[in-house]
C-alpha cells in the first residue's frame, strides 16, 4: 500500500508540473514567439536556407529568418504572426528577414525578383515594422494592403507600388544604396512608380489613380476575397468582376477627343469603325487582338 501510495504522488507530482509547464507557455510565453511559415504552396516553389540549400516548400512548413524563398510556377503564400499574409506572383523570389516577438515582430522583405500582395490585417504595434525592400526603394506601413512590383525594362528598373487600404511611406534608394530623407506618402486607391536608370533613380510622378485594369488577373481575384472578408479596399468586387470577365469599354480617340466607343465581350475583337475621323492616318491598333481590358484605340 505504501509503494502505491508512493505511486500515486509521483504521478499527481509529474501531473502538476506539467499542468503547470503548459499553462506557463500558455499564458506567459504566448507573445515570446513569432509566427513565419508556409500558409500555403502548390507548383513549383523553392526555399534556399543557409547551411541546408534548398528545401521544397510544403504547406505549415516553419521559415526562418534568412531564407530565400522563390516561386516560379503555381501559387505561394507565406503568414506571419496569424495576421499578416504575403502572397506570391509567378517568378518572384524575396529574401525574408525577421525578428522580435508577436509584440515587437520586426519583418523586412527584400523582392529580389517578381511581385507580391501584403495584407496586413491588424495595425502594428509601436514597437513593431513591416518594410518592404526593392533595388531603387523602400517602404514601411503600419497595417494596410499593397502590391509592389519590381521589372525592367531596355535595361530602366522599376518599382510599383499599388496602396488598396491604408497607406505606405516610400522612401528612393539610390544606387550607392543610400535612402533619401523625403518621404513620399501613397494613400489608399493610389500608386506610384520609382524608376532607376543607371545614373538617376526617382518617381515616374507623383502618386495617382491605380490602373486596376493593368494589374495582374490573380492580384485582382486576391482582392475579391480581402474584400470578402470585410475589408474596405479601394475597389469593389462588381468592379473587379467587370475588369476580369468584361464586357469591354473600347473608346476610339482623334486629337485627344472622343471619337467613338464599342462595347466588346471578353476575347472577342473590336470592329474598325465605318467612318474614319480624318482623310489621312488610320488607327493604332491591330484589330485581331482579343480584347481583355478596356482599351483606348487613337487615329495617327
Amino acid at each position: 500500500m505504501d509503494r502505491k501510495k508512493v505511486v500515486i504522488i509521483v504521478s499527481a507530482a509529474i501531473l502538476a508540473i506539467v499542468l503547470a509547464l503548459v499553462i506557463f507557455l500558455l499564458v506567459f510565453k504566448k507573445d515570446d514567439y513569432r509566427i513565419l511559415k508556409v500558409f500555403e504552396v502548390e507548383g513549383q516553389a523553392n526555399v534556399a536556407r543557409e547551411g541546408k540549400g534548398d528545401i521544397s516548400p510544403y504547406t505549415n512548413m516553419v521559415l526562418e529568418s534568412g531564407d530565400k524563398v522563390s516561386l516560379d510556377s503555381g501559387k505561394l503564400t507565406i503568414r506571419a504572426d496569424e495576421d499578416k499574409y504575403i502572397f506570391f506572383d509567378e517568378k518572384t523570389e524575396i529574401l525574408l528577414k525577421a525578428s522580435g516577438n508577436s509584440k515587437n515582430s520586426k519583418t523586412n522583405i527584400e523582392i529580389l525578383s517578381g511581385s507580391i500582395t501584403n495584407n496586413i490585417q491588424n495595425k502594428l504595434s509601436d514597437d513593431s515594422s513591416y518594410e518592404i525592400n526593392t533595388p531603387n526603394s523602400t517602404m514601411s506601413v503600419r497595417g494596410t494592403v499593397f502590391y509592389v512590383t519590381t521589372y525592367e525594362i531596355d535595361g530602366v528598373k522599376y518599382t510599383r507600388v499599388c496602396v488598396f487600404e491604408g497607406k505606405v511611406a516610400t522612401k528612393l534608394v539610390y544606387k550607392d544604396g543610400t535612402v533619401a530623407e523625403t518621404e513620399v506618402g501613397v494613400e489608399k486607391g493610389k500608386e506610384v512608380t520609382i524608376y532607376e536608370d543607371g545614373t538617376t533613380t526617382d518617381y515616374v510622378s507623383d502618386p495617382k489613380d491605380i490602373d486596376y485594369d493593368t494589374l495582374p488577373d490573380n492580384v485582382l481575384e486576391l482582392l475579391i476575397d480581402i474584400n470578402d472578408e470585410g475589408k474596405d479596399l479601394s475597389i469593389t468586387n462588381p468592379e473587379i468582376k467587370r475588369i476580369l470577365e468584361g464586357p469591354y469599354y473600347v473608346t476610339f480617340t482623334y486629337n485627344g477627343k472622343e471619337f467613338g466607343t464599342q462595347t466588346v465581350e471578353k476575347g472577342k475583337k473590336a470592329q474598325v469603325p465605318t467612318l474614319s475621323p480624318a482623310s489621312s492616318g488610320g488607327w493604332d491598333f491591330d484589330f485581331d487582338t482579343p480584347i481583355e481590358r478596356d482599351t483606348t484605340i487613337e487615329w495617327k
